[in-house]
């Protein structure tokens, strides 16, 4: 049986607004899914705006931020080789895969949520019945994508991803550009949340969003969940 396909796309922002701190993707919102993807037998294409190495969240790195898949990560040489050298966004084709997958990290409210590449492979996956799941701040990206009629692609659907309450908690809600769960509320999406740091998926048709990095396994295994069977 051929093996399912997902594209992975990380941020290529590695700049914290004008406070002169790094950000990036948020290394365990990566691995955790990318293994869940892999151990599940899918085959897994990593993309970014720019290409080449994306800009890892250096407190992502810190030891109270280790999980088992970063470890594994970290004893991972061809994984470490394959992030190193991600594939243009600009150059991916929704019909080369089953499903598109955007971890989480601040970096995407700066690029991917901007991004017209994102935007319109966003729409081009939901449009052909595919998947499409983010976590954390990945669901920054649905700030543009639009369904066919032109209304937001999450208006009406229920939706979840960073807090208010969780950016509160880290400090940096009047650095943002956006916070994810307004924006979602503004482009009509029905906000669902659980308690700050405890893993809360959702999944509305082919819309899997998970709220923190406690999700990222949970969210990963629910994207598995809705590729169609072949």
């Amino acid at each position: 049986m051929e093996s399912i396909k997902i594209l992975m796309i990380l941020t290529s922002h590695a700049s914290l607004g004008d406070t002169g701190h790094p950000t990036g993707f948020w290394l365990e919102e990566f691995t955790t899914p990318y293994y869940t993807f892999v151990d599940a037998g899918a085959q897994v294409t990593l993309a970014s705006p720019k290409g080449g190495q994306p800009p890892i969240d250096p407190r992502s790195e810190d030891e109270s931020a280790q999980t088992d898949s970063t470890r594994r990560f970290s004893d991972d040489p061809a994984l470490q080789q394959k992030l190193a050298n991600t594939h243009r966004l600009a150059d991916m084709e929704h019909n080369e895969f089953d499903a598109v997958f955007y971890p989480g990290g601040h970096g995407p409210l700066w690029d991917l949520a901007e991004d017209k590449d994102s935007i319109a492979l966003i729409e081009a996956f939901y449009g052909n019945h595919k998947p499409v799941g983010a976590v954390c701040h990945g669901p920054a990206v649905f700030k543009h994508p639009q369904t066919t009629a032109g209304d937001p692609l999450v208006q009406g659907r229920r939706v979840t991803g960073f807090s208010n309450s969780e950016e509160a908690a880290v400090e940096l809600t009047d650095i943002v550009p956006f916070l994810v769960e307004d924006m979602l509320q503004e482009n009509g999406g029905k906000y669902e949340r659980g308690p700050d740091w405890q893993s809360h998926v959702v999944m509305d048709g082919l819309l899997i969003t998970g709220q923190n990095p406690a999700s990222s396994e949970a969210t990963a295994k629910a994207l598995l969940k809705a590729i169609p069977k072949r």
